[in-house]
């Protein structure tokens, strides 16, 4: 599984880079040959899409690491922080192009009309991110990765931008030129909003978060319930660690039987339990039927 996941972590990132490399050097040259600042700041918010990129996948690689003597629980937590790195990134990067922005609303008279080669680029720029973004979610979610997850939604605003761009150059062009550094300071309110999302969800995952509407703990219950001789799953605790749960529970068996008997079908219920995939450490203590423990 882990190797499956970092395979299909890699080639998202992969494609996610690549693509954006591609998009950054035509946004920004285009936009500057066009006369389009929202272009040059679209070509800008894509550059960070190639080190939030880069950011996520080095998350995702040390999150790979196996447990060892410093961290027993694994190494899990390191896509949440990267998610953070990322808001650090995109958050700079917002300011600096709504700051640039307001420079030239301050002086609308020389605002250049954007050239028709603007037009081009925005429509190319929606369809590539439409494609990337949406396969790089795509695999983010199938491997259960935060951080890879996180790199597509930010590459999706992408998608948004790029029409807004386009919707800006056909209303230069019927005269009213100033809407081009106004679509650019939006470009840098739109970062700044995924910032705080892409925060908001990998500050959650840092604290532990598991969603009430999870199935995980249904499927444990299952589990115990279709194992021999273990009853009534119990006091089961998650810990999330953003690519994979870590879990602790109880469980009932039969009160006159041996300790060694006792092991072997907690030792059960736990190798069944680890065969879900989101699933990576498991603690069962068995308790006697016939007492009531909390």
């Amino acid at each position: 599984m882990d190797s499956s996941r970092d395979k299909a972590g890699k080639k998202a990132s992969i494609v996610a880079i690549a693509s954006n490399c591609m998009l950054t050097v035509l946004n920004i040259v285009v936009g500057f040959m066009g006369g389009s600042y929202a272009l040059v700041a679209e070509g800008l918010h894509t550059f960070t899409d190639i080190v939030t990129s880069v950011i996520a996948y080095i998350g995702f690689k040390v999150s790979q690491r196996p447990a060892d003597e410093r961290f027993p629980e694994g190494y899990g937590r390191a896509e949440a922080l990267a998610g953070l790195v990322i808001v650090l990134v995109l958050a700079f990067i917002s300011f600096q192009i709504m700051d640039e922005a307001h420079h030239k609303l301050d002086n609308p008279a020389a605002i250049p009309v954007p050239d028709h080669y603007v037009v081009i680029m925005a429509i190319v720029g929606i369809i590539l991110n439409f494609i990337v973004s949406r396969y790089v979610i795509k695999i983010g979610r199938e491997i259960n990765s935060p951080a890879i997850e996180a790199d597509g939604q930010h590459q999706r605003t992408d998608i948004y931008t790029s029409v807004a761009i386009l919707i800006g150059v056909v209303v230069a062009k019927m005269g009213f030129p100033i809407l081009d550094p106004i679509l650019g300071f939006f470009i840098g309110i739109l970062i700044l909003k995924t910032a705080y999302e892409i925060g908001k969800e990998n500050i959650l995952h840092i604290m532990g978060f598991v969603p009430e509407d999870t199935d995980i703990i249904p499927k444990i219950e299952s589990i115990v319930d279709n194992t021999p001789n273990a009853y009534n799953a119990h006091n089961i605790k998650l810990d999330n660690f953003a690519s994979y749960l870590i879990v602790a529970m109880h469980i009932h068996v039969d009160s006159d039987i041996s300790v060694q008997e006792a092991y072997e079908i907690s030792s059960q219920v736990e190798q069944n339990i680890l065969e879900l995939p989101e699933v990576r450490y498991v603690t069962v203590k068995p308790c006697p039927f016939s007492e009531d423990h909390e």
